[in-house]
């Protein structure tokens, strides 16, 4: 596996990860609250028809000329990557909340307590309907990653590796410590997947039109540092503004540290 297919892995893993933690706080809330059964079968249902939308859209992405393919994918993963890029930079520098999955949880609890119980089929709909809607729209960005990452690096399976581990691995957590993970680092996951998709999406965009990049799949590293240095910089020129706005003294703090 080379150098595009471990960034192809990675990159996969962590988003998934992210959009799972996300996923499961909800199901936790829910399944905590008002029973097991229902949500389980709602994230189950969900789950399911999250893989008919990837051996759907798979093959059929594999008719599309590779190059335009490459352009397509780059541009939308460029839109996506740079707006995960900019709220984990906005976080970072204090201009943003951090992301609190506790009060989330708190929240979602306390909304399933207050809702009706209505029973179809022999399930608590709320739960079902809730944990089926949580896991379905959080796993479909998961699913446009794999598609659109696996489809112009030439290999879904390889993508869906990543994403599967990701989703291993929070659920099996979940399901131990029946709590939300919220002392996840989630926004330096963030910071790290917005840095992914923008690097993979200047890559495979130049590729589209035409770019051969010096030293193929290698071009990665050199545009993924200059991302990292890029963000990184904004970061700490954020951070001294905003400290000089509010008269103190500016402090570096590790990006994407959670506070």
């Amino acid at each position: 596996m080379g150098t595009g297919g471990v960034f192809l892995v990675l990159a996969t893993f962590l988003a998934s990860a992210v959009e799972m933690v996300e996923a499961l706080t909800i199901v936790l809330a829910v399944g905590v609250t008002r029973g097991w059964r229902s949500a389980l079968i709602g994230a189950a249902a969900a789950t399911g028809a999250l893989a008919l939308v990837i051996a759907a859209l798979g093959p059929a992405l594999t008719l599309v000329p590779i190059d335009v393919l490459r352009l397509v994918v780059g541009a939308l993963l460029l839109v996506f990557g740079l707006q995960w890029l900019r709220k984990a930079i906005l976080r970072a520098s204090g201009y943003k909340s951090m992301h609190d999955e506790d009060a989330v949880f708190a929240q979602e609890r306390a909304e399933a307590m207050a809702a009706g119980r209505v029973e179809r089929a022999g399930l608590d709909w709320y739960s079902f309907v809730l944990a089926f809607k949580g896991v379905f729209l959080e796993g479909m960005e998961v699913a446009f990653i794999v598609i659109t990452f696996g489809s112009a690096q030439g290999s879904i399976p390889l993508a869906a590796v990543g994403a599967s581990g990701a989703v291993i691995i929070v659920g099996t957590v979940g399901a131990l410590v029946r709590t939300p993970l919220g002392r996840v680092p989630e926004n330096t996951m963030k910071f790290a997947v917005g840095v992914m998709l923008t690097t993979f999406g200047t890559f495979w965009g130049g590729e589209g039109t035409g770019v051969r990049w010096p030293g193929g799949d290698a071009a990665i590293l050199v545009i993924l540092g200059f991302v990292v240095l890029s963000s990184v910089g904004l970061v700490r020129i954020l951070q001294a503004g905003r400290a000089r706005a509010l008269g103190l003294r500016p402090q570096a703090e590790p990006v994407g540290t959670e506070t």
